[in-house]
This record gives structure tokens, C-alpha cells and sequence, in this order.
């Protein structure tokens, strides 16, 4: 397995700072967060794009993925969500990503079959899109669909190999799925995985990794059980947690303690 960060736990940091923390701190890729507070957003030109894709390669370290925020079940019209899903999908492209993550955003008040029904439609709209660029569309497990059994429901409508999950260990953890459990529902979808430590069900702040309760050990058992070889990305919510300890500290530890978890399930 490979080891990524995502820059949700840098917000706003440039990206040379980025890189080079990757590369100091042994991390293989770095996942996006495409937002306009961040450096990456679908509004750069394309001569920044080029630039973007050729400082990551110049570096040896990977664009693991793009983090956007559409949200494919959310009510009202179709084509505005589409139209972002296109945008990540391009940029994705551009700086040479391979997945794109979007959210369920399923509302109160949606009943879930209609909620399935709205995001499998979108999600199927953007699926050729996705694959005339070369780029898949990862699911999140999160908010209206946190399990793997409930992003599976919408998956197995889609039926598209550019459509597939993003399993937030967290997520699944507050759902009440053990890993095996996920593992098994999204198995034929999975892009890639989603790590973090919290202290409770009821205190979400970001920890250090194996400082807090989510079953890290068991989450890379069941997938080294089973042969995956996909890349394991720490998603440290520090944008939304600003008295969480700064990231960079933490990211030496955080990779010798998935090293250890790895070695551990061999």
C-alpha cells in the first residue's frame, strides 16, 4: 500500500510547502482539497494546471486525488451538480489525478430510495465523462450514506467502472459497520481509503494516528487479508478543527504507524 495526505489538514498552505512536506516525511501522494480557499480549484487557467501537474512530477510525489464537494444526491436539478462533477473531472485530468471524491449530500426529509435514485442518475451522467478522460468518481462514504452498505446501493445502480468509493474509516466507524462488513460492500468499488483518529463518537477532533478509537489495526487487516494494494490517505481535519496540533509535526509518526499496522497484518 501507499501512503497519501490529504491538504485538508494544511489548509491553504502553498503548494512547494506541500510537496515538500510529502517528500520529507515519506509520503508517496498528497490528495487535493478543490476548494478556492485552497492553491487547486477548477477556476485556475490552464497554464497554472500545466504548471501544478509539473511540480508534483518534479517532486516524485503523486496527485492521489482531487476532493470536491459536489453533492450528487442533494435535492433540486441535475445539471449544476453534473457541471461540477465535469469540472473536477477536468482538472483531475489535467494534473494527472486519478479520482475525483464527491459527497452523498442526501437531505432530511429525502427518502432513501429517492436519494439512491438522484445520486446513481448523476452519478451515471458523469460516468462517460469521467471515462473519456481517464478519471474515476469515488463515492464517499460520509452524511446521508456514511456505511458501505449504503453506498453500495447507489454504486450497484450506477453499474459504471469510472463510478466507485472512497471509504472514510471514520464514517463507517459512527454507522456501526465493522471493517470487514465495509470491506466486503465495497470491495468491488474501492479507489482507494480514507484514515483518521478521533477520540469518540462524540468528540471528532482530529489525533494524532493510533492515539484515538477507530479501528485503524483492523481497517489494514481485512484489506492486506484480502490482497489490496491501493493507498491509504490521512484526511486530518484540521480546517475544521483550528485547535487540533498542526499537521506537519505529526506526519512522520502518522506514516511509521500505518508502516507498523502494515508489517503488523502481514
Amino acid at each position: 500500500m501507499k501512503f497519501a495526505f490529504s491538504t485538508l489538514g494544511v489548509p491553504g498552505l502553498p503548494l512547494p510547502d506541500v510537496l515538500r512536506l510529502a517528500a520529507e516525511h515519506g509520503y508517496h501522494g498528497v490528495e487535493l482539497r478543490a476548494h478556492p480557499e485552497e492553491p487547486v480549484h477548477p477556476g485556475l487557467d490552464p497554464a497554472r494546471r500545466a504548471d501544478i501537474a509539473a511540480e508534483f512530477k518534479a517532486a516524485g510525489v503523486e496527485v492521489l486525488g482531487l476532493a470536491g464537494y459536489a453533492r450528487v444526491a442533494a435535492p433540486g436539478d441535475d445539471e449544476p451538480v453534473v457541471a461540477e462533477i465535469r469540472g473536477l473531472l477536468e482538472l483531475a485530468r489535467d494534473l494527472g489525478a486519478p479520482y475525483v471524491r464527491v459527497f452523498p449530500g442526501g437531505a432530511d426529509g429525502q427518502s432513501a430510495e429517492e436519494a439512491d435514485a438522484v445520486a446513481a442518475r448523476r452519478l451515471g451522467t458523469a460516468a462517460e465523462h469521467a471515462a473519456d478522460l481517464g478519471v474515476r468518481i469515488l463515492l464517499e462514504t460520509h452524511d446521508s450514506h456514511p456505511t458501505g452498505a449504503a453506498a453500495m446501493r447507489v454504486l450497484g445502480l450506477v453499474g459504471h467502472r469510472h463510478v466507485g468509493a472512497l471509504w472514510d474509516v471514520m464514517h463507517t466507524w459512527l454507522g456501526g459497520e465493522q471493517p470487514s462488513e465495509t470491506y466486503a460492500a465495497l470491495s468491488p468499488y474501492l479507489g482507494y481509503v480514507q484514515v483518521k483518529d478521533i477520540a469518540s463518537a462524540s468528540d471528532t477532533s482530529p489525533l494524532a494516528l493510533g492515539a484515538g478509537v477507530l479501528p485503524l489495526a483492523e481497517c489494514v487487516e481485512v484489506l492486506s487479508r484480502h490482497g489490496w494494494d491501493g493507498w491509504l490517505c490521512w484526511e486530518y481535519e484540521k480546517r475544521w478543527y483550528e485547535d487540533a496540533a498542526p499537521l506537519p509535526g505529526l506526519l512522520t509518526a502518522g506514516r511509521e504507524h500505518l508502516g507498523r499496522l502494515l508489517n503488523d497484518s502481514a
